[in-house]
């Protein structure tokens, strides 16, 4: 085996023009990082994996992860959630990962892709293939639940549905009796959020991540932002990740779900918002961070 040698990351920097130049920017750095780790793994370097985007089939390169310390059990609404606002954190901080995901069948596929995903069936196999590829740098272990996520318009989600989505969610966590629990804060305001939201905290969970890095028109407006402090109150205390050492490897993840990030530029908001989030860190000089929250415990 290889001896790992350490190879820091070429960061971009957002200039003075910021939302004009920060996606080529980011595209250039990409490009470079991806570079040098693929000639690292040309020369057998077995701490670099290769990991391949469906459906585009292009590979992409990044560093193996020894996940170590407490397990933790991340609660998804779909495939790609974690990936989007909360990946950043375990590539820097790397634990023993199991994801189970809740809206695992789909119909929604970007346009482009309509023809040739044309069924619940072939969209869900997309989906499932993405959250495949995206989760393996973590050597995660996956649960589907394979429930249908919410069709717009977007309606409350039924009691009912709660009850046994929480029930099946409850043997998973019996069966990982030591992990710490991990799910979406429900910032969104999408019922698939607000109700694995609720499961959760059902079932004990206290630590949740920011649900919004991709999502704009769902929870970057000012509404969103004000249902969501009215519903969590002062019961969830904030903590940032500094991810600014693996940015680039997040966008190697965030590639996983190309199909549905089209055209390619919409791949980097959560970047653009990591890179907004880091601005509150208390320690500079950290560029890029990722928002989370715990339950008050005295609540």
């Amino acid at each position: 085996m290889t001896k790992e040698t350490p190879v820091r990351s070429p960061l971009p920097v957002p200039d003075g023009h910021g939302i004009y130049t920060f996606p080529d920017d980011l595209h250039r750095a990409h490009q470079e990082w991806t570079r040098q780790l693929a000639d690292r793994h040309d020369a057998h370097d077995h701490h670099v994996l290769e990991v391949t985007a469906p459906p585009t089939r292009v590979p992409y390169f990044i560093k193996v992860r020894t996940p170590a310390g407490r397990p933790v059990l991340v609660i998804e609404p779909h495939h790609d959630d974690f990936a989007l606002s909360a990946s950043g954190t375990f590539l820097a901080h790397p634990r023993p990962l199991t994801v189970a995901t809740v809206f695992t069948r789909s119909s929604s596929v970007h346009p482009a892709l309509e023809t040739t995903y044309a069924d619940t069936e072939a969209v869900s196999g997309l989906r499932d293939r993405e959250g495949a590829a995206a989760l393996a740098p973590f050597g995660a272990r996956r649960h589907l639940l394979g429930h249908k996520d919410a069709d717009p318009p977007y309606r409350p989600y039924a009691p009912e549905r709660l009850d046994r989505i929480t029930e099946e969610l409850h043997q998973i966590v019996a069966a990982h009796p030591s992990a710490e629990l991990l799910a979406p804060a429900a910032v969104t305001r999408h019922p698939d959020h607000l109700l694995v939201h609720e499961a959760a905290v059902r079932l004990g969970c206290r630590w949740f991540w920011e649900d919004l890095a991709f999502w704009s028109t769902y929870a970057l407006a000012g509404c969103d932002q004000h249902l969501f402090r009215m519903r969590t109150g002062t019961t969830m205390r904030t903590e940032l990740v500094d991810i600014t050492d693996v940015v680039l490897d997040k966008v190697t993840v965030l590639r996983m779900h190309a199909s549905q990030m089209h055209p390619a530029r919409k791949m980097y908001r959560p970047i653009r918002h990591a890179f907004t989030t880091a601005a509150d860190l208390v320690d500079p000089p950290g560029l890029y961070a990722e928002r989370f929250y715990r339950t008050d415990p005295t609540c």
